[in-house]
């Protein structure tokens, strides 16, 4: 059977081709530009699949513009010149951060068109400085046929494979049977923050492994720039690049509008994505107000900016005023705050975190940047120290965006002076953690350095505390995150154990601690003390020790006994249980303070039912097939429902996904359900669900 059987016998092939590629042109504008999608993914791949089977089978079909050439390529041996019809110019920059600096280029405006204060006010665009990569469009008669870069203003590099891999721009404008023979249109390349980010934790996690020749990346901009530069389309096609336009280059037999601002919605019509963050703003007041609104929100917005830029808005007033040393006269951007300065590292301290995690810390002589005096920065880990080579001594790049941690973001190398060394975590700590001299591990694989006294050292002891008491864990009602900060910083509590000695005078005397709530507490902890083995081992926080793996070595051990004196060898025979998980468990016991907690904890009264360990090899009716619970049940909370179901052999998922056996939906089923309605899984309500359990 052909694969364009399914339509009509009366649709050519060629006619279907150019339908699925309407289609997937339109839905792919709805999720990528304005982010608000009418089909499920699985819908838009069926789609995508059979235009590619069709493009396969009638190869005469493919066009320059199909959907499905985003990611075809060779690799180039480097990249073509390109000169640009109408030149790229850079813009003046106003390094006046303050006010004045909008003032003073409306007052040069002003004087240039030869106004008095008799004169109304002009009107501006006034958009956003985006911190990435210029980038110029060439549209032919609809159809995008070449990206190049800025380059020197005049001749820039020939980008376009690279450039199809960005899914916000379109290969066909919105209406193109209707385009200009030419249109250029520009704009800026950029990688939004949260993008960048998980860009970097993957490149961390290939180093981790042994991924040669992969690097992390200084800044967004960098990032972006160096892909958009890669010879091979594939790379850049793993780079999560964005777009925005805002602005045009040559244009054949179309009619401009007459403003900035309605060029830039006329570009928004055509497909093109645009920032909703512009405005068309009056005099040295709307400029002000622009430029203070923007900084106020600069650091909550998804992409970097390093300023705003401010456009004469009326196209006939541009010319008027025209060009000085090839920079507009009626433009101009408005810079803010740098956030990248340059210091020398005084010294390197280790901080521990509430995990345990120990962060290496950059001790800075105090520099002014991006609004605040930063003395401290982060290192993040050993290896990034490694990676970029960072000593004390060293000048360094220090960068700060907001309300985020500061961080070292590099080395100014020629200003390194004589018989620096590297810095070594280890050697610095002697092997042990400086709040509780533990011993500091690291697995595998893994990138940063621990302190293993999880339940002993100082600095990890609210992290321990509110996870012994979870709902999961030991379920110890009332002992939230503002109480136990209370306990610790008042010095109540130093220890787990020093819970259970918890009276109701001392607690009273705690601030907005009430006689009742006491009360309720001391006796929390007390029902608290009957528990399972499984329970207490997840509360005790052991690294990589889950609610099913605690449950897996009660399963297999029946005693905690048994547990503290497991070798490793023994643990890898708990199922589900690796080389990881096994070395993280032995490693927690082998430290003596932490069986010293434990056996503290023992003391104070907790118990469970033990057995000898041996396996239950009755057959469960729920063994091998995988639920997911969605909504509110009738009767059954959510953790019930998942303990009946483990229980009974069964596997509790967070995702539904072709290996979903069942889906269980109560009142308010979010979008679980309308995934398993998707794929075909069989959606149980509580009283389904009860069905399959054993009586």
């Amino acid at each position: 059977m052909s694969v364009h059987s399914k339509s009509s016998s009366a649709q050519s092939v060629a006619e279907r081709a150019a339908e699925l590629r309407d289609q997937l042109h339109h839905h792919a504008h709805r999720y990528y530009v304005l982010d608000d999608p009418e089909l499920p993914d699985v819908e838009y791949d069926k789609l995508f699949e059979e235009l590619q089977a069709i493009e396969a089978e009638h190869p005469d079909l493919l066009t320059t513009d199909s959907p499905t050439q985003r990611i075809i390529g060779k690799v180039l041996d480097g990249f073509t010149p390109v000169r640009h019809a109408v030149p790229m110019l850079s813009i003046r920059t106003e390094t006046d951060t303050e006010a004045s600096g909008a003032v003073a280029f409306d007052a040069r405006v002003r004087r240039e068109l030869e106004l008095d204060e008799s004169d109304p006010p002009i009107e501006y665009a006034a958009e956003l400085k985006f911190d990435g990569l210029a980038i110029n469009l060439r549209y032919e008669h609809g159809v995008l046929v070449q990206a190049a870069t800025r380059g020197n203003g005049e001749t820039g590099e020939d980008v376009t494979q690279n450039i199809r891999t960005i899914a916000q721009i379109p290969l066909r404008l919105r209406g193109a049977e209707l385009a200009p023979p030419v249109i250029e249109v520009r704009g800026e390349v950029y990688i939004r923050r949260d993008d960048f980010d998980s860009l970097n934790e993957r490149q961390r996690e290939l180093i981790a492994k042994g991924a040669k020749n992969e690097k992390t990346f200084v800044n967004p901009r960098n990032a972006a720039a160096g892909a958009v530069r890669q010879l091979d389309p594939a790379i850049a096609a793993k780079r999560p690049l964005s777009f925005f336009a805002y602005g045009l280059g040559a244009v054949q037999d179309w009619t401009i509008p007459p403003t900035h601002s309605g060029l830039v919605d006329a570009l928004q019509a055509m497909g093109m994505p645009v920032s909703v963050e512009r405005a068309v703003v009056h005099g040295a007041d709307g400029l002000v107000e622009f430029h203070r609104r923007v900084g106020a929100k600069r650091d909550d917005l998804p992409f970097d900016i390093d300023g705003v830029v401010y456009k004469v808005n009326d196209r006939a007033l541009q010319q008027r005023l025209g060009f000085v040393s090839r920079e507009p006269r009626w433009a101009v951007a408005h810079k803010y705050t740098a956030q990248e300065q340059m210091t020398r590292l005084l010294g390197i301290d280790i901080q521990v975190g509430r995990t345990g995690k120990l962060t290496p810390v950059a001790k800075l002589e105090p520099v002014f940047v991006g609004g605040t005096t930063v003395s401290n920065a982060t290192l993040h880990n050993q290896d990034e120290i490694d990676r970029k080579d960072v000593r004390i001594g060293d000048t360094v790049i220090v960068r700060r965006a907001g309300d985020v941690i500061p961080e070292v973001v590099g080395v100014v190398a020629d200003k390194r002076p004589p018989d620096t060394q590297a810095f070594s975590i280890v050697a610095k700590l002697q092997s042990k953690c400086p709040v509780c001299g533990s011993e500091i591990t690291r697995e595998e694989g893994e990138v940063d350095w621990r302190c293993s006294g999880g339940l002993f050292c100082a600095a990890q002891r609210k992290q321990a505390m509110l996870h012994f008491a979870s709902r999961r864990a030991m379920d110890v009602e009332g002992l939230g995150d503002k109480l136990v900060d209370q306990l610790v910083d008042s010095g109540l509590i130093r220890t787990l154990p020093e819970l259970y000695k918890l009276g109701v005078a001392k607690l009273v005397a705690l601030e907005r601690m009430a006689e009742k709530s006491a009360q309720n507490l001391v006796d929390g902890l007390e029902r608290s003390k009957k528990t399972t083995l499984g329970r207490f081992l997840f509360a005790l926080g052991i690294r990589h020790v889950g609610e099913t793996t605690a449950k897996d070595l009660a399963k297999h051990f029946g005693s905690l006994d048994r547990i503290l004196d497991a070798s490793v060898e023994q643990l890898l025979e708990v199922n589900d249980v690796g080389p990881v998980v096994a070395q993280s468990i032995h490693t927690f016991f082998a430290q003596p303070h932490n069986r010293e907690v434990v056996e503290q904890l023992r003391a104070c009264g907790i118990t469970w039912e033990e057995h000898d360990g041996t396996a239950d090899n009755a057959p469960k009716p729920l063994a091998g097939k995988t639920f997911v619970l969605t909504g509110t049940l009738p009767t059954l909370s959510r953790d019930d429902a998942k303990d009946l179901i483990e229980a009974a052999g069964g596997k509790v998922s967070g995702s539904v996904s072709k290996k979903t056996h069942y889906v269980v939906a109560g009142a308010e089923a979010g979008s679980k359900l309308d995934k398993a309605q998707e794929l075909g899984v069989v959606i149980l309500d509580e009283e389904g669900l009860k069905a399959l359990l054993p009586p």
